[in-house]
């Protein structure tokens, strides 16, 4: 073998010859490097050692990769815009509860601590609209707004905005079927009282009360989701709503959150 060959095929010396190329590189520059074949080529190695040289410098941070779309320069970006048609596919309403769970509360503690007096009258007329509506397109019209507008009172944008993405996930017309299957007359009249515990909690400025309020109403919430997903569907719609195995495993799992 030729000095050449041993070169070529040297993972230190191929990360050397990528470290000089890259502290050449513009910064105004293409944050894309060429592709492993042409990138070889450019720089005189072997595939196997540029690959183990990528990973040197990877985890140095001073390139990442994107699988199907190339390396690319600089560190790996801390936000990559989301894609909510994508993540609505991935993830499944008990998913979407345990978030609730976590952020919600926190919510309405926040609420009773900040909301104004128009707050709270928007509230009171929001939990009415709420409970005098009659078909399923409005309890989800007036129960979301009832929400929207407690995270509103809370006074933080990133959690409002957290909170408007995962209301928009729960838009989907198969998820809102699922609800509406798990509301029965007994458990929507029980929801209108904890809207209104929850409300009269923030106009009492009673923090800890609101959470505590927020919280027991989304487990009831979540508890009925779960009796309708491990629960076979009827033949007209079955298939359009994803369900999980009624087994110990998965209830105790959904329980105590993933």
């Amino acid at each position: 073998m030729s000095n050449a060959d041993l070169f070529t095929d040297s993972s230190n010396f191929a990360l050397e010859r990528l470290r000089t190329l890259l502290d050449d590189s513009s910064p105004e520059g293409d944050r894309r490097l060429p592709p492993e074949r042409v990138l070889a080529a450019q720089i005189g190695i072997g595939r196997r050692a540029l690959r183990r040289a990528l990973e040197v410098l990877e985890a140095e941070g001073r390139i990442w990769r994107h699988q199907g779309k190339g390396t690319f320069l600089g560190p790996r970006p801390t936000h990559t815009p989301t894609n909510l048609e994508e993540l609505a596919k991935r993830t499944h309403p008990l998913e979407v509860m345990d978030v609730r769970l976590e952020i919600e509360p926190a919510l309405a503690r926040l609420a009773a601590m900040r909301a104004t007096n128009g707050d709270i009258e928007r509230l009171l007329r929001l939990a009415e609209k709420t409970a005098s509506s009659s078909d399923a397109d409005g309890r989800e019209l007036w129960d979301s707004a009832l929400h929207r507008t407690i995270a509103e009172a809370a006074g933080n944008s990133l959690l409002l905005a957290i909170f408007d993405m995962v209301d928009r996930i729960r838009q989907d017309t198969t998820w809102q079927i699922l609800r509406e299957r798990a509301r029965s007359s007994e458990r929507q009249k029980r929801y209108i009282e904890q809207h209104r515990r929850v409300i009269a909690a923030i106009a009492q400025r009673e923090a800890h009360a609101a959470e505590q309020a927020m919280r027991e109403h989304l487990e009831l919430v979540r508890d009925g989701l779960l009796k309708v997903m491990t629960t076979p569907l009827p033949d007209r719609i079955d298939g359009q709503i994803p369900t999980l195995p009624a087994t110990a495993k998965n209830k105790d799992k959904i329980r105590h959150g993933t």
